[in-house]
Order: structure tokens, then sequence, then C-alpha cells
């Protein structure tokens, strides 16, 4: 989405994505990023600070003006890794109002660079001494999260040519930064350091630049500071030193992100808005691997999970591929890397199995390369291959996907071996040892699955989104086989997909309340209460069609639907708690998925109430939908009522609305097959949309939906485009 403009049916693009939250600022650039004050302050002892691979590398970056720290005005911002916070000092002495305008202007890479600037509004020149205080405690970003930041080993500092340098030893790892002061005034390009402009003082771990500026009556005063980190002695990409942020690294992959992305244009700004806002936040929720530039992975989100995870960047890169393909094949790259090969119970890694979250902490127990893989999770592995199965529907890759296949293929081994230790057909988990997590599907707090009495489930637990999960992997490796011409073996696969949903059906299906049970617990016993999970299980298309309609008549129920969207769990739960965080919230990723499902069986008015609830929630939110908010119902409250601690931006929450205007649009790709399937039921007050330059089957398509129909374009004589829907269950081999 690239244009600017603003105005119903306009194009999309530029939004901001500074975060804030009460007073403080959020950027992030990949896996870096950088909280603090309004003021651009970085206090001690907050949960602030500028974090470079999982740990904190500025614990303290405080400015003042003649020891008074400063006021702040307002941050502003055009992208996710820049912004420049305006502030105010105290006033001048015998002068009423302040008259220095201090502008700070920041932006992160794998460091950061700040720009200080000092704008004399007085006829009078101004005389004043600036200090930077500088620490670093390279804190584990847990131990920052958690508030429990240990004294542990002291930095050692020193200073030498005009800058200071601080690192520490830990565990074995060193980490250390590099605290610059560029000369005032430097051509573009050629800064050096500014040892006769600025003091430099090191006082144990804590560096102090000082500078003494006069400066003019109605002028302007500037310096630029670099903060350069080092990982285990190793120098990490800095800035560029051309006084333009707009040539940065952050700033290029900004720029082709919008130049590249599909444009969408809608009749209604507030849907216009939304779509911005997750375009620009999901651009910014990219990572990039410096060994492997062409691959692009996504992070789960901002500020405290910015590192590849399984579920949530497969289902993120599930939910863009009508924005793009490439996130989705890079993630699959990324993931396929690190699929396991040993048995190893402290990590809970298997062979075949696709991982939880790669972390570089250092409280982290490093594996290969430095990092600390965890597979912590029961349905990363079928999603991986329900992923590479949509991109061949997609037509996109082929090369690239077919050279995957073995890992699917291991991933499958898992499903069916190590993944059902018991051998019953149904997928299930069990943590290996204390340490690892209680629950391991995408509701993984401690208390997530539960009985409708309140009891708490005990493992090894087999969850009903995941047997959909793991259908859904089972088709996907079966119309792979069909197509390399290997019937047998796709016969192989649709028959335990057949299986499968046989078998999900009779045990998992409870004939007196009308729902699916959440799970199956160790004793095989129907885990009772009425969830959200079962929305999945119609995406999947795992559910017989005669029980669907029961399924759908209790998402929309007032038991689970609070008008804002679906909840977690139902009002007449045990362990219903609206502001909880999986018993009874509001999930946007949840959400999109169960209007998906919603849309696949046909219930129409349903996914649009699903979709539009969750649309309105994000206007009220501003654009940017939340990780989750809380579940009270939209009669009690006139606002959605956010939860305390959500992530925002957030990878999945951003990619939500992406993924209903797929359901509201019924775009349904199956390109091997020689077919495109749209057949909308977007409401009218959306209309008329547009999208256009959607990768699909090697080209570029646009289609346009008004009152009177749709219109697809671009796309080869190959390719037919299909105005009815699929039927539920036709993804079953004939």
């Amino acid at each position: 989405m690239s244009d600017g403009t603003d105005a119903s049916g306009s194009a999309l693009g530029g939004a901001s994505l500074t975060g804030s939250a009460g007073n403080l600022v959020t950027l992030i650039e990949g896996s870096t990023f950088c909280i603090s004050a309004g003021n651009g302050n970085i206090i001690p002892g907050a949960p602030m600070g500028l974090f470079v691979r999982d740990t904190r590398i500025l614990s303290e970056w405080i400015l003042e003006v003649d020891s008074e720290r400063l006021e702040p005005l307002t941050a502003t911002s055009s992208d996710s890794f820049a912004t420049t916070f305006l502030t105010r000092s105290r006033p001048r002495p015998e002068q009423p109002e302040s008259t220095l305008l201090l502008m700070r202007e920041r932006e992160i890479g794998e460091g950061m660079r700040e720009r200080i600037r000092i704008r004399n509004l007085s006829p009078e020149a101004a005389g004043l001494t600036l200090v930077l205080r500088v620490a670093a405690d390279f804190a584990d970003l847990f131990e920052v999260k958690a508030g429990r930041v240990s004294d542990g080993t002291a930095a050692v500092g020193r200073v030498r040519n005009g800058a200071f340098e601080l690192s520490q030893d830990r565990f074995g790892r060193s980490r250390g930064i590099r605290v610059a002061a560029i000369r005032t005034g430097s051509p573009a390009g050629h800064g050096r350091p500014a040892e006769r402009d600025v003091s430099v003082v090191l006082e144990g771990d804590t560096g102090r630049l000082t500078w003494r500026v006069a400066v003019p009556a109605r002028g302007e005063w500037s310096c630029v500071v670099d903060v350069e980190a080092f990982i285990d002695g190793r120098r990490l990409e800095a800035l560029e030193h051309d006084g333009d942020a707009r040539s940065a690294v952050a700033a290029r992959r900004a720029r082709e992100w919008h130049e590249t992305v599909p444009v969408i244009r809608t009749a209604d700004a507030n849907l216009t808005r939304t779509l911005t806002q997750s375009v620009t936040d999901l651009g910014a929720l990219r990572l990039f691997d410096p060994d492997h530039p062409d691959r692009t992975a996504v992070a789960a989100g901002a500020p405290w999970f910015m590192a590849l995870f399984g579920r949530d960047s497969l289902l993120t890169s599930w939910m863009l591929l009508p924005l793009d393909t490439s996130l989705a094949l890079g993630t699959l790259r990324s993931l396929a890397e690190h699929q396991g090969v040993v048995t190893d119970p402290l990590t809970e890694e298997q062979p075949g199995k696709i991982l939880h979250e790669v972390r570089f902490g250092r409280m982290s127990e490093p594996s290969g390369g430095g990092a600390h893989i965890s597979y912590e999770s029961v349905d990363a592995t079928p999603l991986f291959v329900m992923l590479l199965g949509e991109l061949r529907r997609w037509g996109i890759a082929r090369a690239d996907v077919d050279t995957l296949l073995p890992t699917a293929d291991r991933a499958l081994e898992w499903l069916v071996g190590d993944g059902d230790p018991d051998g019953d057909g149904f997928v299930e988990y069990h943590r290996a040892t204390d340490r690892g997590m209680r629950n391991q599907g995408w509701k993984d707090s401690a208390d997530g699955i539960s009985f409708a009495d309140g009891t708490l489930a005990q493992p090894p637990i087999a969850l009903c989104e995941v047997q959909g999960y793991a259908y859904s992997a089972y088709l996907a490796r079966a119309h792979f086989a069909r197509e390399m011409g290997e019937l047998e073996l796709g016969l192989q696969w649709a028959r335990r997909a057949a299986a499968l949903k046989a078998a999900f059906n009779e045990r998992f299906w409870l004939p007196d309340r009308g729902w699916f049970a959440i799970g199956l617990d160790r004793d095989k016993r129907p885990i009772d209460a009425l969830a959200s999970n079962m929305g999945h299980c119609l995406w999947t298309g795992i559910v017989d069609e005669d029980k669907a309609p029961a399924v759908a008549n209790h998402l929309l129920s007032p038991d689970l639907f609070s008008g804002w969207g679906v909840r977690t769990l139902a009002r007449s739960m045990g362990r219903y708690n609206p502001i909880s965080y999986h018993n009874g919230s509001v999930w946007p990723h949840d959400n999109a998925i169960i209007a998906a499902g919603l849309a696949r069986y046909g219930f129409v008015t349903e996914a649009q109430m699903v979709s539009q609830g969750i649309l309105c929630a994000a206007d009220r939110f501003g654009g940017r939908l939340p990780e989750l908010f809380c579940g009270f119902d939209r009669t009690e409250f006139e606002e959605p009522v956010p939860y305390p601690t959500s992530c925002s931006p957030q990878a999945w929450a951003a990619a939500a609305p992406v993924m209903l205007l797929r359901a509201l649009l019924r775009l349904d790709p199956w390109i091997p097959s020689g077919e495109l399937r749209v057949a909308p039921i977007v409401p009218a007050a959306y209309l008329p949309l547009q999208m256009s330059r959607v990768a699909m089957a090697g080209s570029r398509m646009s289609l346009e939906v008004t009152v009177d129909g749709v219109t697809v374009e671009g796309l080869g004589p190959e390719v037919t485009v299909v105005h009815e829907p699929r039927a539920a269950g036709t993804a079953m081999l004939p």
C-alpha cells in the first residue's frame, strides 16, 4: 500500500508505528527496540532501554540542561525506527517562559544515533551546560520484563579518543557498547570524534558527556551521539553517518515495503486507517537474517517478542498472504533451518519438530550460533506443513516450495510419531520437565485449558484446534503427492486425514452441549469448556457439516460474542474472567480465524458480525489492534477495555484485518488446479473496495468489488475465476 493520501476511497500508506503507552515511546527495527519516556530519557530502574539481541545495551540515557531534566512536548514519527522528541528546558534566568526548544532526533538499528538540536527562540544568546548521562546494565530482556534485574557483574569502562566504552562478561558471554559524540557541523558522511567539543567522563559504570554551549540569538546548535553495540567481541552493523535518516538501511527497507505491497482502496475511512496501520506495523515487525539477505521473516510482537516464533510467525505469515508471500517463504526457510534433530527434554526438541521460539539473551542456554531455541509448542509443526501447502495453492515460488518438502515430511513424521505418543491418532502435548510450559497451544497460560466447572485439565492434552491443523497438514501433503504423480502416497495421507476427521467428530463432539470440547485430557475425557478454539476447527474444515450450525450459533451467542468479538472463554464457564489473558478476553487473530471458518462453512451473517466487531474495535483503538483486549460486553462499556500488558504492535493482531478482508472476499486460490474462487460477502459500508498488485500465480492481479459484483484482472488464461465459494468439505481428494 503505497500512497499517503487519506480520504474515503483513498490508497493506504504512511501510518506511524511509534508506539506509545502512557508517556512511553517505543521504536522498533528488526529485533531491536527502544522504550523511553516521553521526553526521550531512558530512566534507570524502569522497564525502559535500548535492546539489541535480547540484551539491554542502554539502561540509562538522560539529557539535562543546566542540571534540569527536559519537559516533554510531543514525540513525532513517520517511521517505526525513528522519532523526534520535542522538549523544552526550564525558563532561562529572568525569563517567564522557556525560550529553548530541544529536539532529540533518534534512530535505531543494531545500535542508536541521536542528533540533539537546541533552538534558541530568544533575541539574546543563551549560555548553557548540556549533559548526557549514559549507563548499560546489559540485562537480559526477560529480567527487565519481569522486573527482576540482578546486580550481576559490574560493567567495565574506559575512555578513548573522545568516546567511552562499557563492556560486561557474564555467563561466559560478552556484551559492550561504544558511545561517541560526532563533531557538530561535520559534512555528511565525514563525522569525526569531537574531542574538543565535548568532555567525556566515566564514573564507575556510568558515562557522562558534557557540552558547554553558547547558542546564538534566534540561532541553533546541534551535535550527534552514536551508540555502537558489540556482541561477543563482534561489532554489529552501525548506522550510517550521512545525516539523512531516509537513506539508512531501515528507511530503505520501509520504503521498499510500502512501494511493493498491494494497494487497497475502500470507501470506509476507518477501515482504510486500520489497514494502513496494519501495513506499517507489519513492515516494522519483519526480521532480516544477515546471513541470508534475501530471507525475511516476521517477529511475534513489540516490545518483548521481537524474535522468530513458530506458531506466531507461521500464522501471521498465512494471514498476510494477500499482502506479501515472501514473508511466508522466509519464515518457512528460517524455521526449517532449525527443525529438531535430536531428543532434548530441556528444550523439548524432538526430531522433525518445529521450534517455538528463538532467543539470544545471555540468560538463555545457547545452542548453535549463540541462540537459545525452545520447542515448547504442539501446533507449530502442523502449521508449518499447512503454510507450505497454502503457498502451493497460491502458485508461489514452486521450486522453493518443493525444496521444503523434505522438511514437511520430517514434520509429518513427528505428528504421527512423537506428537502422538500413545498412538490414538490425536496430536497431544505434555511437558518433558518441570521447566517447560504447562500448556503448549496458543492458549499457553498455566490456567488456559480448563473444564466447564473451572477444573484445570491435566496433560497429556489433545487440543481441538491442533487436530484441525494436523488434518489440514495431512491434506496438504496428499495434494503435493497427487501433483507429483505419487498417487499411492497421496491416498495414504488422504486416508489419514479422513480417519482423523471421523475420530475427531466422534470423540470431541459433545452432543448434549452442541459444541466441541476444547480438548481431551490425560484420561481421554472431553474437556467440556465452551471456548473459541472450535472456531479454528471450522477454518481447517475438520468439522462435519451437520455440526457446523450449532458451532456457529454458540460462537455468536451472548455467552461468547461480546459485540466487539468472540471471547476466548464463554461467560458461563467456571474460569471466565473478562480481564484475564486467555479466559474471557478477546484476541483479534483468534477472531480473524473464526471469521474465516464461518465464511468457509457459509455462515455469511455470522462472519460479517465477527469481522465488523473486530474492525470497529480497531477503530476505537485508533486503527491499531492490540494483542488482546478485555471481554466485557459491548452493552456494558461503550469502548473496548484495553488489557493492561497487551503487546502493541503485535504481529498476528496487525495481520487480523488483512485476514478478515480475505474472509469477506472469500478469496480462495487453487492455482495448481487452475482456479481462483472469489465470492465476496463484503458489507456494503466498505464498498467499493479495490485491491491491486496481489501476487498470485507468478503475476500481479487486481480485483474490484462493488454493489454490482466483482471484477478480477491480471491473471493469465490458465487461471479460471469462479464466482462461487468452495464447499466446506472440498479439501478432500476426490
